[in-house]
């Protein structure tokens, strides 16, 4: 019984997934069309035969990586010091935190991920992937850290086609700037980081052998558009789920160059992004809209001479956009603005841009600039030690060793402006307009 009920939750994984998973074939027999049913041998819910290693049905694999992080910062950042975050903004240089330094060891960063690829269904190829780090449940502990659920999607992919459902990247917001924190730019122009359950739909239109158009509509949840989903008076709740889309021109003309810390080779890239979502406050006479907009590129400046090879090859990405209602996903400083009864949402607005070398095949280096800014300060009136803007300048440079080791290098210059200044707490006490950060990092990586 033991046995058979860890095949049935190893099982369960495989519902959860990203394109270019590859076909496995399936067997035949007789009485069975494979391609329309979701295999010969599979019922849905229950896979393959209960004696069979679910690997022999479904190429289930695994990987992730170990990534030893040291970081000094030039204040006090808290238990997740390591992140550079900007979650809370940097504390006041009047602050207790403001006037002190860090120095922190962290391994949490670590990945593991399980991916599958399933049978075919109406031509369609199936996979799946689960991805799992050590920044859960709020724990705070190096020595006891708590597993967090990243990715948990599954999808259907035909040749210009992929249906996606499950726990995926937020659409709003494509650029993910490669900074080793791995903060990925969140709060300072590249709001691209939550995570969050949604069904998605991708449609490729060619236009010519070289240029396609590629479009994305989904359906997500809101929860990253309010501070909290409870019933009190003064509180949010009955959110709407979001609508979000993007429409974006790809085309091979530039060739490839390197991407997201140099691990996918990307072609020219350009177009648009919105979403658009509503939510009652308590008190409010009328909901809140949640909306954004913006514009996203992808230039390869130097391209791969082969496709493949990153020596010699330079890339740069942008992102600017205008939002509102959206502070859990960095887009805007705030979720709403005004006394209650009378709230509106708050808006914000960010640009990010960032160019990634690579001299040889093994050495990188990127460099990028990211703000998000509060939108109309006048609009904050009541609203003490509001975040003006939060800015993130940074540097890095990675060397692969091999195949499985890299090891990496990085400065970030990190500042926070705030408005309506007041002696406030913790990290807001004193009567200092900001609070600026320089942060050093070491880190070692093992892919597996």
């Amino acid at each position: 019984m033991i046995y058979r009920g860890f095949i049935l939750a190893a099982a369960a994984v495989l519902f959860a997934v990203p394109a270019l998973a590859q076909e496995i074939p399936q067997a035949t027999a007789p009485g069975y069309n494979c391609d329309f049913q979701p295999s010969c041998e599979v019922a849905p819910g229950i896979y393959g035969k209960m004696s069979s290693p679910v690997s022999s049905k479904f190429n289930l694999s695994l990987g992730g990586f170990v990534k030893l992080d040291y970081a000094y910062n030039s204040v006090n950042l808290g238990a997740n010091g390591a992140l550079g975050s900007l979650q809370n903004g940097i504390p006041k240089e009047s602050s207790l935190a403001g006037q002190q330094d860090q120095s922190i060891f962290t391994a949490r960063q670590s990945r593991l991920w399980f991916k599958a690829a399933g049978p075919t269904f109406r031509g369609a190829k199936t996979s799946a992937i689960v991805e799992v780090d050590f920044y859960g449940g709020g724990g705070s502990s190096n020595e006891s850290p708590n597993m967090r659920l990243r990715l948990a999607n599954g999808s259907l992919d035909w040749t210009n086609t992929q249906l996606l459902f499950g726990q995926a990247y937020d659409i709003f917001g494509p650029a993910i700037s490669s900074t080793i924190d791995f903060g990925s730019g969140n709060k300072t122009g590249a709001p691209n980081n939550p995570r969050v359950p949604q069904i998605r739909l991708t449609q490729r239109v060619d236009l010519t052998p070289d240029n396609a158009l590629r479009l994305v509509v989904g359906v997500q949840n809101p929860v990253q558009d309010s501070n909290a989903q409870s019933g009190s008076a003064t509180d949010t709740w009955g959110g709407t789920p979001n609508v979000a889309g993007q429409a974006m021109l790809v085309s091979k003309t530039l060739g490839v160059a390197p991407g997201y810390f140099g691990l996918s080779l990307n072609s020219l890239t350009a177009g648009f992004f919105g979403l658009y979502g509503k939510q009652d406050l308590g008190g409010n006479s009328k909901s809140v809209d949640s909306w954004g907009y913006g514009f996203y590129t992808f230039v390869p400046l130097l391209s791969s001479a082969d496709g493949k090879s990153r020596a010699r090859t330079a890339s740069f990405e942008g992102e600017a956009y205008l939002a509102a209602n959206q502070s859990v996903n960095g887009a805007t400083a705030g979720a709403f603005v005004g006394p209650t009864g009378a709230r509106t949402a708050a808006k914000g607005y960010g640009c990010y841009g960032q160019i990634i070398l690579y001299p040889v095949q093994e050495f990188g280096v990127a460099a990028g600039y990211g703000r998000r800014s509060a939108y109309d300060y006048g609009s904050y009136s009541g609203i003490p030690n509001f975040e003006k803007y939060n800015s993130n300048m940074y540097a890095n440079i990675s060397y692969d060793l091999n195949a499985a080791v890299r090891v990496a290098v990085e400065y970030q210059h990190l500042k926070t402006k705030y408005g309506n200044v007041a002696n406030g707490t913790g990290n807001l006490a004193g009567l200092s307009d900001q609070g600026s950060a320089d942060v050093g990092r070491l880190a070692a990586f093992y892919f597996f």
